[in-house]
């Protein structure tokens, strides 16, 4: 059997039905053959040590305003092209005599302060597209070039280093896994909650039906010998699978599933922790992660979304409120990892789609724009911390966007090379100039 048939590879890629609560379908047929592999090995949650190396990745998705975020207070054109929305120079967290933060990121001005965060200016790439889908698609598959991309940069990542390892490499907190993190051969665990990643199977009645019957004889066609005559055929590897060894894989397969997900819920629901996340399912999966990251998963990337950032009218408010969720999840899930003392051994990065445009709309809102701020935190990058590359123009537009400085495939570059300890041109597909942000 290839190794796609292989009882892990099964797991790895059938555990996205379990999150979804699916059964499983007739394709157990042949998957059950992996049964007596020798390279079956068992899912079930391995403990490991407390020294390896995690990325926590957190997507603002819809388009965060860039703008509105690190703010240009400096500059007289922000408030020309801004007059309802712009911040007043006096609340801006101002870093320089030029930028500062929103009013509501006063807890990442702290970890500013602290050498803990990293703001790398006027981050895009090449021929923006101003689709949500389009760019996400983009940023998640560092591929720009490329309409139709099956895996992620992160996937690759998990392709490259990961491959045949425990399928908890990479978790997603999320209904889906995003495309970042799906690779070729190993795919990322994904779930709302860890109680709903279990094996959702139905009774024995159940798994019979979609599982019955047996598998018949493979049969080859032998060649007629040198005398002559017509060939035979000929009965090859015959092997009878019956109902009940499908049921009893299933039954480890979701035995597998249970005790992980068992596991799992056991450190979330009885992480204690002192920090306030907040409420909804950004601040919830952040203290998942932290409580994951505790427990000594060996999980190597997290991925967590904060979403509403397509703000085309009535900004104001709306994008006050997300700033303060955002900031408030940032600042609980450092004051835990501090708490923990993995620190050191957690790179947080986040990112967004894309910015909005300089020019506000009459709706009191911004539009799809291009160029915005990337964000790293943590104790690693104390080297760079701070302001990284010069803020984009105001006046010097495309199109009436922001005009990238530095490319995202640089930055993932850096993360790769620098943080997970990784060649990068596998995965990009590309070398690509690194940052020098890490310390040694």
């Amino acid at each position: 059997m290839t190794h796609s048939h292989t009882r892990r590879v099964f797991l790895q890629r059938g555990l996205a039905l379990v999150s979804a609560g699916l059964t499983v379908p007739t394709f157990i047929d042949s998957t059950v053959w992996a049964m007596a592999d020798p390279l079956d090995v068992k899912l079930t949650q391995q403990e490991s040590g407390t020294d390896g190396k995690i990325l926590v990745v957190v997507q603002l998705s819809g388009g965060n305003d860039g703008l509105n975020t690190v703010i240009p207070y400096g500059d007289d054109a922000y408030y020309r092209a801004r007059p309802g929305l712009a911040k007043r120079a006096e609340e801006v967290l101002k870093l320089n005599s030029y930028v500062g933060l929103h009013p509501n990121l006063a807890p990442l001005k702290e970890l500013y302060d602290d050498g803990m965060l990293s703001i790398i200016q006027g981050v895009g790439y090449p021929n923006p597209n101003r689709s949500h889908f389009r760019s996400m698609d983009i940023w998640h598959t560092a591929i720009p070039d490329k309409e139709v991309t099956t895996s992620g940069w992160l996937g690759r990542y998990f392709d490259n280093t990961c491959s045949g390892e425990d399928p908890h490499a990479g978790i997603a907190i999320g209904d889906t896994a995003p495309l970042a993190m799906k690779g070729e051969r190993v795919l990322p665990l994904n779930f709302e909650r860890p109680e709903n990643y279990r094996y959702k199977g139905q009774d024995q009645e159940r798994y019979l039906k979609l599982n019955g019957g047996t598998v018949g004889q493979e049969t080859t066609v032998e060649p007629s010998g040198t005398g002559g005559g017509s060939g035979q055929t000929k009965t090859k590897g015959v092997r009878i699978i019956t109902p009940d060894n499908q049921l009893e894989f299933l039954t480890r397969t979701a035995m597998d599933a249970q005790l992980s997900s068992d596991r799992i819920t056991q450190l979330v629901n009885n992480y204690n922790t002192r920090s306030s996340y907040p409420r909804g399912s950004y601040g919830e999966g952040l203290r998942t992660v932290a409580a994951m990251i505790r427990g000594g998963l060996p999980t190597r990337v997290y991925y967590v979304s904060l979403g509403g950032f397509d703000t085309h009218a009535n900004q104001g408010g709306r994008h006050d409120n997300l700033m303060q969720q955002f900031a408030q999840g940032v600042s609980a899930f450092w004051n835990d990892m501090k708490e923990q003392k993995n620190h050191q051994r957690v790179l947080m990065m986040c990112f967004s789609e894309f910015g909005r445009r300089v020019q506000q709309n009459a709706s009191q809102g911004t539009d799809h724009g291009a160029a915005a701020p990337m964000f790293l935190f943590g104790p690693a990058i104390e080297k760079r911390a701070g302001l990284v590359g010069n803020h984009p123009s105001l006046t010097r537009l495309d199109q009436g966007d922001l005009i990238h400085n530095i490319d995202f495939r640089n930055v993932y570059a850096t993360i790769l090379q620098d943080w997970l300890n990784t060649p990068s041109k596998p995965i990009l597909g590309q070398q690509f100039k690194t940052i020098p942000i890490f310390k040694s």
